[in-house]
């Protein structure tokens, strides 16, 4: 059994075009019960960019990212403190 109360996750999610105006974020808390906290973000028509914190179990969470992975975005862990300049 998981621990919901687990430390979240960065990830630096790459959206291609066809997905940009897909609600992802949203099918992910929907779909997996995952708490994420969007740090930044640069979204045009051809493509977007997310740094995200993903809260939740750990099963739930590699739920999510293996979601974003399949769907055909490019998802990479990050490590560090993203906010901090």
């Amino acid at each position: 059994m998981t621990q919901p109360n687990s430390p979240s996750i960065r990830l630096f999610v790459s959206i291609p075009e066809p997905l940009v105006e897909r609600p992802m974020i949203y099918e992910m808390i929907k779909n997996f019960d995952v708490v994420p906290s969007i740090r930044r973000a640069n979204v045009e028509a051809h493509s977007a960019w997310v740094i995200l914190e993903l809260a939740g179990p750990v099963e739930a969470r590699d739920q999510a990212v293996a979601y974003l992975s399949d769907l055909g975005c490019t998802v990479n862990r990050m490590e560090g403190d993203v906010v901090a300049g």
